[in-house]
């Protein structure tokens, strides 16, 4: 593993990043599609290598030398994960193949056993799918109402209009950490402080969170806590749900079948102990161990560096992109509570003809509704061209990045200044 000690980012570990010597039609690859997916270091992809060379085996199951190393791997990963969130209790780490299903695991396992007709379900205006859309089906199963914290034109949320929102009866306050959109840090421990005063459970999307800084789940207090391991480095099959043990406990299954059980009957079953009961089926155990080499490639950056050195570029990037003058831009003035997501609008060029463009510079960018389509409608826009920045980045991308935003203007027969 090549991460230096101390506050290097950018062009100083690109050399461990074997996709990021290629050559894109021609010109050096610029990767800022980091919000939707993150690039792997060469000592993740020779993690995975090894394991399928030197431990492949079934966990849980074997009694085998081999079985016995996968399933040590397999947990001492679980362990490592919990610290590295802040150090919570590993009986509360599950598994999962991604965030989205995390989240759909507790609006499932939680959501329908405990919602009912007149409770209430709190979100934000700037959630992912991931966390809108299973609380929509959980409202809709039970009875529940949704209701939603308005986003301010500053990209922030309107957190004056929390006491209306949160009454006696919201049972649930789903929010996002960091939105993919707008780059904003939302105020989470104080969302779940006011939440758990009404007695609500608090879900958290930590997904474009903890990639970025260092995340506290004790600290924000929250109950549920998702994340995925490919934004974050690691592989993609991998995601990550903490949660409150004592209500993991008091949760059925969200899948069954085997290694989640503990007595089967013909007309019965029982569950095993808690993360397993979460993991039924064979589980991503070779990615999962791979994990574990980007969470070190992460401790080896610092994440305190990590932060700073995003806060350093994005300060650039946003001053670079405003000097162009012809975009929208969207999300907090500022970086002190804002990541490296730059979500912008040109209205001469659609985001999409935008997005194609920059690919004939070898600048990877996201077009689309970033899956927050109600977002979308609050900032008046089908669609926003969207760079987002990692540890790999430097100023040379965001120039790139810049040249070929001039560049698609002249493309299209429009002014650049």
């Amino acid at each position: 593993m090549n991460a230096p000690a101390g506050p290097a980012c950018g062009r100083a570990i690109r050399k461990d990043f074997p996709i990021l010597k290629r050559r894109v039609h021609g010109r050096r690859l610029v990767y800022l599609d980091n919000a939707a997916t993150t690039q792997k270091p060469k000592a993740v992809l020779d993690a995975l290598t090894r394991y399928y060379e030197t431990t492949n085996a079934h966990v849980h199951r074997g009694l085998f030398a081999l079985s016995e190393e996968a399933t040590e791997r397999y947990e001492g990963v679980r362990r490592r994960v919990a610290e590295f969130v802040g150090g919570v209790d590993p009986r509360g780490v599950v598994f999962t193949r991604n965030a989205t299903e995390g989240l759909n695991l507790v609006a499932s396992a939680w959501g329908r056993k405990n919602l009912k007709p007149g409770d209430e379900v709190l979100l934000t205006e700037m959630e992912h799918h991931s966390n809108l859309v299973p609380w929509i089906v959980a409202a809709r199963e039970t009875g529940a109402a949704l209701k939603y914290v308005p986003v301010l034109d500053d990209g922030t949320l309107d957190m004056a209009a929390l006491p209306r929102l949160l009454t006696n009866r919201t049972r649930v306050a789903a929010v996002t950490l960091a939105s993919n959109v707008l780059g904003t840090v939302n105020p989470v421990a104080e969302i779940t402080e006011e939440a758990h005063k009404r007695g609500a459970v608090v879900v958290v999307d930590g997904v474009q969170a903890v990639p970025h800084f260092p995340v506290d789940v004790k600290a924000l207090g929250c109950d549920f806590f998702a994340f995925s391991a490919h934004k974050m480095l690691g592989p993609t099959g991998v995601g990550v749900l903490c949660a409150k043990p004592d209500l993991l406990e008091r949760m059925e299954p969200y899948q069954t079948g085997g290694g989640m059980i503990r007595e089967v009957h013909p007309d019965h079953a029982t569950w095993a102990e808690i993360p397993w009961r979460f993991e039924a089926g064979t589980p991503n155990i070779a990615d999962v161990a791979a994990f574990e080499a980007a969470l070190d490639y992460l401790d080896a950056l610092g994440m305190a560096n990590v932060l700073a050195r995003e806060r350093e570029l994005t300060r650039y990037a946003l001053e670079r992109l405003r000097e162009l003058g012809f975009l929208k831009l969207f999300g907090p003035e500022g970086v002190e509570n804002r990541l490296g997501v730059l979500s912008m609008h040109d209205e001469k060029i659609h985001p999409h003809d935008l997005g194609t463009v920059l690919d004939r510079y070898g600048v990877a960018i996201r077009a689309g509704h970033h899956c927050a389509q109600p977002l979308m409608r609050r900032l008046g826009v089908v669609a926003t061209a969207r760079a987002s920045l990692y540890v790999y980045n430097d100023r040379d991308d965001v120039d790139m990045l810049v040249e070929a935003l001039k560049g698609a203007r002249k493309y299209f027969g429009h002014p650049v200044s």
